[in-house]
């Protein structure tokens, strides 16, 4: 052990702990986001909601496993959990391909 003297900070100095951060999970982004736009629509009559939100998310999520695997169709079918087909369907459907 050494013999230098322990020095303690006095409490006017010491730190409260960070807290962790916990990133919000995609449902709780989804939710907002839909609650968000929900609010923004007020009065208006909203219509053709499911497709709406599917196409916003679907459409980046492909692009973005796509720009991860190099534009490699096989392997981004294998991340998203889709046969090939139904991926090349769809980044059809979003002019992606």
């Amino acid at each position: 052990m050494s013999d230098q003297p322990v020095m303690f900070l006095r409490e006017e100095f010491r730190r409260e702990p960070i807290p962790e951060f916990h990133p919000p999970t995609l449902a709780e982004t989804v939710e907002d986001s839909v609650d968000g736009y929900m609010k923004t629509m007020d009065d208006q009559e909203v219509k053709d909601l499911y497709e709406l939100v599917l196409s916003e998310i679907e459409a980046p999520l492909l692009e973005c496993v796509m720009k991860r695997t190099n534009n490699n169709q096989s392997q981004t079918a294998q991340i998203l959990g889709l046969n090939r087909g139904t991926l090349r369907k769809k980044l059809k459907k979003y002019h992606l391909l």
